[in-house]
């Protein structure tokens, strides 16, 4: 019996494909780490369009397309691409859509102007990893997720995905690193994040449609909540203290930051 742990990553940057912030490192290093130690590992991150394919041979996977996500009352089509940090021996999905990602930048445009859409493109984003891990039929035991854009998946394995063969052991992982916007989005972002099974009231931290509005979605619903960040700012450490059922302080300069997750990882699927 295939006993190996299996650990999905969801981030929306890792080194050498984009590096915004300190994450992309880590989200490198932690994946290679635990494969060398006999564990199973999937990435997963958005295709923002500044992601040169032809540089970093990305080549989409046929078997995996035809799947539509739905933002709102609009259904988007999902495209998958793959590629291989050749030196960690790691595979990465990129998930892609036109209309979200097909832009020379990633969250800002050339002004520094936030894009309006980004609430859009995280719900896109959460939705469409759940969907793809669906599609490749690979259960996994711990789902980590890294900062604002991934906030919502969380959500979705404890609501819309929990009874599915292929997500109802799965536990989640959040890390708050705190890489904070100032933007305010638009008020029907809770009914562009709703999905089977998910009240209004569920999505009631959601309703401020803003940076903290989405981490407190990811702190509520993680298993684990990761606080990473040793200078975290006020109102977001008084967040986490407030709603996080379990949570544990790691910073992420720590020497041993790889032995630490990794008995992280196997204390959390026992």
């Amino acid at each position: 019996m295939d006993n190996k742990l299996r650990i999905l990553y969801v981030t929306s940057e890792i080194d050498p494909f984009l590096e915004l912030t300190e994450i992309a490192k880590l989200i490198k290093k932690l994946p290679q780490s635990m494969q060398e130690r006999g564990m199973e590992v999937r990435i997963l991150m958005p295709k923002f369009g500044t992601i040169n394919e032809r540089k970093n041979r990305l080549h989409e996977v046929v078997r995996l397309s035809g799947i539509n996500i739905t933002v709102g009352d609009e259904e988007k089509p999902l495209i998958i691409k793959v590629a291989s940090i050749s030196a960690a021996k790691l595979q990465v999905y990129f998930l892609d859509n036109e209309d979200y990602f097909n832009r020379k930048s990633v969250f800002s445009n050339k002004k520094g102007v936030f894009h309006e859409d980004n609430d859009e493109r995280a719900i896109f984003f959460c939705k469409g990893v759940l969907e793809t891990v669906k599609k490749l039929g690979w259960a996994p035991d711990i789902v980590h997720c890294t900062d604002w854009m991934t906030a919502l998946v969380p959500l979705y394995l404890k609501t819309t995905y929990k009874n599915d063969p292929v997500f109802q052991n799965s536990k989640s992982i959040f890390t708050v690193y705190g890489n904070t916007f100032e933007h305010k989005f638009s008020d029907d972002i809770i009914s562009k994040a709703k999905m089977l099974d998910i009240t209004d009231e569920m999505l009631a931290n959601l309703s401020s449609a803003d940076f903290l509005g989405f981490m407190k979605i990811g702190v509520q619903y993680a298993d684990l909540v990761v606080n990473a960040n040793a200078n975290m700012d006020a109102d977001l450490s008084k967040m986490l203290d407030e709603l996080a059922q379990n949570k544990i302080d790691k910073n992420i300069d720590e020497e041993n930051i790889t032995d630490q997750f990794f008995d992280i990882y196997n204390e959390l699927a026992a």
